[in-house]
């Protein structure tokens, strides 16, 4: 039996379903009439988004549990947004895209990172949480290279492991609460800890982060936008709705806040070291969920908000500079800034929200992170985290554009972008500079009241003394800092190694003991089988003649004995 209740405002319609219903009827349509529908279709899931009424729900009861499919307080809100946003502007940035699998998948997996931040119980969230396993991959494989399908395939396990995970705590929970209602949990049972894991692989935490970096970089042009912005992002939505105030959460991020850039340092691929500086980024949203703090968890909402619109700049920069150039290595790439203007331009707004430069949207979100490492007395957090700021400059800000547009001339000739792919980085960049001049506007989607100056004197000195002299590093430093020709080993090497020996030692395990079991059996059966033999020779038991009686007893017996296995097994 389903019982649906609805709240604030009546008939309320999922974003989700529209979007995905929208997205079935796509191949009905071709050419320029394609193109506009999926513009309309993203508009209008844009307009549906942001019509939800705050504090509405949409409550069924399914086989005797309670279901949220839509939960609308400021924290799912929030994320819903900027996920709405940021399929607006893929969707433009892939206009001149033909190919209706990638469109498909991509609005696929837009629709179920809403569904997840939207869902307020665990069966719901997972359900969307698999729907954005199984579209997502397809935005790399669409890339078609055996690289692509390799790192699709490595995705797709890795991410399948998550669902177990997330999935087998969703039972063993339910078992312990009688619900699956998704609320804050307290960390100590193997429920809250399996769900723990799941969430964290998705927001890539090291040593589970592997996958991101080995996957971005080879997936589709266009498809990497969506990649780069929701599947972290709703990672980080789930820590902050599940587990504010998980104590090593803390030294998790921090952690991952220096790992990306420093790992970062090494990459020679563009979008490998941006999609290191994913990592590193939602360290410090991990990092805030950890804390617990009204100010530290309005951070991290804050920065995986300004995160996926600075990113989607950075990725759709890069992405423009592979279509036009069909190169990707820093060591193959220079002097094309002549040739791409716009495009430089537009990434280097990315480029300075990132780093946190003031009047841009990474200042007013990165920096309340940081201060709520500094409010909350954690001396030693605030100085890594604002070290790993530091890197960020270096390496998005200074080593990648300057190597791919400055530097020396390779003899590069490409093309300026295509128009949408420049209209769809001209609309991300104009968030970055909005939020940064207008950070109000912002704030006011925060999960808590906003009670925090990114331009007090004391920010605006330590920022920009911290941009300036790593900027001086940078040019005293530049021979050293260009990309080389070579990939540089992450943990996954050890598990890369480790498993092919693992699984081969395990199998060899189970066939010696399977032989040797059959082997036993094998045994006992020959022995059983001459047994008989010798009892129906000729000098046997079942070798003589037997009366009626003796007959008659032992079919009892046999029957008896028959019917006794029969009634107690």
């Amino acid at each position: 039996m389903t019982e649906t209740t609805l709240s604030a405002g009546g008939f309320w319609l999922h974003p989700s379903v529209l979007l995905i219903i929208g997205a079935l009827l796509l191949p009905l349509f071709k050419g320029v009439a394609q193109q506009a529908y999926r513009v309309a279709l993203a508009a209008l899931f844009v307009f549906v988004v942001f019509r939800i009424e705050l504090g509405s729900h949409a409550q069924f009861a399914f086989g005797g549990l309670d279901l949220v499919a839509g939960r609308a307080d400021k924290l799912s809100l929030a994320f819903a947004y900027v996920f709405a946003i940021i399929t607006m502007v893929a969707t433009i940035y892939s206009l001149h895209v033909r190919d209706n699998i990638q469109h498909v998948a991509g609005l696929f997996y837009a629709a179920a990172a809403v569904g997840v931040v939207l869902a307020g119980d665990l069966i719901t969230l997972y359900v969307f949480w698999e729907l954005m396993m199984l579209a997502s991959v397809w935005l790399i494989w669409r890339r078609a290279t055996a690289q692509a399908y390799a790192a699709g395939y490595r995705y797709l396990m890795v991410h399948a492991v998550s669902g177990v995970m997330l999935l087998g705590g969703i039972v063993l929970y339910y078992g312990q609460t009688g619900s699956v209602a998704f609320e804050q949990m307290q960390v100590g049972s193997w429920a809250s800890y399996l769900i723990l894991i799941g969430f964290l692989v998705n927001a890539a935490v090291p040593p589970l982060h592997a996958w991101l970096t080995d996957a971005y970089p080879e997936a589709t042009i266009t498809g990497a936008i969506f990649l780069s912005a929701l599947t972290t992002k709703t990672a980080v939505y789930t820590l902050i709705r599940g587990y504010p105030g998980t104590e090593f959460l803390v030294y998790l991020g921090t952690v991952m806040a220096l790992w990306g850039v420093v790992y970062a340092v090494l990459a020679n691929d563009i979008r490998r070291l941006l999609a290191y500086h994913i990592i590193s980024q939602v360290g410090y949203m991990v990092a805030g969920v950890g804390m617990g703090t009204a100010i530290a968890l309005n951070g991290a909402t804050a920065h995986a908000f300004t995160h996926i619109l600075y990113k989607s700049v950075l990725f759709m920069g890069a992405g423009a500079v592979i279509a036009m150039t069909g190169k990707s290595k820093l060591s193959e790439l220079g002097g094309i800034y002549k040739y791409m203007p716009i495009t430089f331009v537009l990434y280097m707004v990315g480029a300075f929200s990132i780093s946190a430069f003031p009047l841009f949207s990474g200042f007013v979100s990165k920096t309340m992170v940081v201060e709520a490492a500094a409010v909350d007395h954690r001396a030693w957090i605030w100085l890594l985290l604002s070290m790993a700021s530091a890197g960020t400059f270096l390496h998005t800000g200074l080593k990648l554009p300057y190597f791919t547009f400055l530097g020396k001339d390779v003899g590069l000739r490409p093309k300026e972008a295509p128009w949408n792919m420049l209209l769809a980085m001209g609309i991300s960049a104009f968030f970055c500079v909005f939020i940064g001049v207008n950070p109000a506007w912002l704030y006011q989607f925060m999960p808590f009241p906003v009670n925090y100056n990114a331009y007090s004197a004391g920010h605006l000195f330590w920022e920009l003394q911290l941009l300036l002299f790593t900027g001086l590093g940078f040019f005293l430093m530049l021979k050293h800092l260009g990309g080389e020709a070579k990939l540089s080993v992450d943990t996954d090497w050890i598990y890369r190694k480790a498993g092919p020996v693992v699984v081969k030692a395990a199998s060899a395990l189970v066939r010696n003991t399977w032989r040797g079991l059959m082997a036993v059996m094998q045994g006992l059966l020959n022995g059983l089988w001459d047994g008989l033999k010798r009892l129906g020779s000729a000098d046997g038991v079942l070798g003589r003649s037997w009366g009626i009686g003796q007959t008659t007893l032992w079919t009892v017996v046999i029957v008896s004995l028959y019917g006794l296995v029969y009634l107690t097994r």
